[in-house]
């Protein structure tokens, strides 16, 4: 093995990460392009079980700490808490790279400190631990690596900046920039009312109306985001 890399049980006692069952957290940190060339698992199910698991202690912290924010500002400050970016993050921080099993290929081409290949190693190690040791021990680990994240200033101004939400959001699935629109103007001179639409990759996915255009682009942001990320 190359001497940059760890095994798992390497990368455990660095961590400080104890597994009754060894095996969940080697499946954690296989990445699918071994699978193919190697065949075995891979760590996809357990991305898919630990992204549901992040979203749900998320949205849990989000609802006790902010008992006056009503829901489109907690799904705007969850969609900023476990976007991909944050994930990728937290997941170089912890030291994922050296221990993560790729295929030759992948590894060749830079793969392995992908950003969408670190999010995905920590969905995955989220799930494994859910699954080896239960609800708890995955809080505390999601809310460790998270950093304080879930109490910053950042989130905070996303529940106040949809705009910014939505365009990082989509960026993140690559969907590219909003396109935002005013579509109407009501009312008198001295007190307008602006109508707006917001469109994502082709289609128009949020309308919403204000006393100003920015206020009319924000409130069809925000009408996009709970569209769009209803379960984020």
């Amino acid at each position: 093995m190359d001497a940059s890399r760890e095994t798992a049980s390497q990368f455990a006692d660095r961590c400080g990460l104890e597994f009754h069952d060894p095996s969940l957290l080697a499946l954690a940190l296989t990445h699918p392009s071994h699978a193919r060339e190697s065949g075995g698992g891979d760590n996809q199910r357990l991305e898919f079980l630990g992204d549901s698991v992040i979203g749900l202690i998320v949205a849990d912290d989000l609802y006790r700490a902010n008992p006056d924010r009503p829901e489109g500002d907690l799904t705007r400050m969850k969609v900023e808490a476990v976007r991909g970016r944050t994930l990728a993050a937290a997941a170089r921080k912890l030291g994922v790279t050296p221990a993560l099993v790729m295929g030759r290929g992948a590894d060749s081409t830079g793969d392995r400190d992908r950003a969408s290949v670190m999010e995905a190693a920590f969905e995955a190690l989220v799930g494994a631990i859910y699954l080896d040791q239960g609800m708890d021990a995955a809080s505390a680990f999601v809310r460790k690596h998270l950093d304080g994240l879930l109490g910053s200033e950042a989130l905070l101004a996303a529940a106040d900046d949809p705009k910014n939400v939505l365009q990082e959001a989509t960026q993140a699935d690559g969907l590219g920039l909003p396109v935002y629109r005013i579509t109407g103007r009501s009312g008198p001179v001295h007190d307008p009312s602006f109508a707006a639409e917001v469109e994502v990759a082709g289609a128009v996915v949020g309308r919403g109306g204000g006393r100003s255009k920015q206020a009319a682009q924000k409130d069809a942001a925000r009408v996009a985001v709970e569209a769009l990320y209803p379960g984020a």
